[in-house]
């Protein structure tokens, strides 16, 4: 788990995106609003917590609107940032 940590620990945008997913599935269009982050990074984000099993796309087979939320390993690590 700690491995995990620090990786969100090195980058802004990934902890952000991991706070803003908290609790919630969200469309990446939300997740940018709430992180003001550009989409564009958005995107690259996700894929990357995305690799690393800290997020899941619910609804994979659909070309826009595809919902995002943290995975069982997400929200452990979600919860350490919480107590922080």
């Amino acid at each position: 788990m700690a491995d995990e940590i620090n990786y969100v620990k090195r980058s802004q945008y990934r902890l952000k995106v991991m706070k803003s997913l908290d609790g919630e599935a969200k469309i990446p269009s939300e997740i940018a609003r709430d992180t003001e982050i550009y989409q564009n990074h958005i995107s690259n984000v996700l894929k990357q917590l995305n690799e690393h099993e800290l997020i899941e796309c619910i609804n994979p087979e659909v070309r826009k609107g595809r919902l995002y939320r943290l995975t069982d390993k997400g929200e452990k690590v979600s919860e350490y940032f919480n107590e922080v």
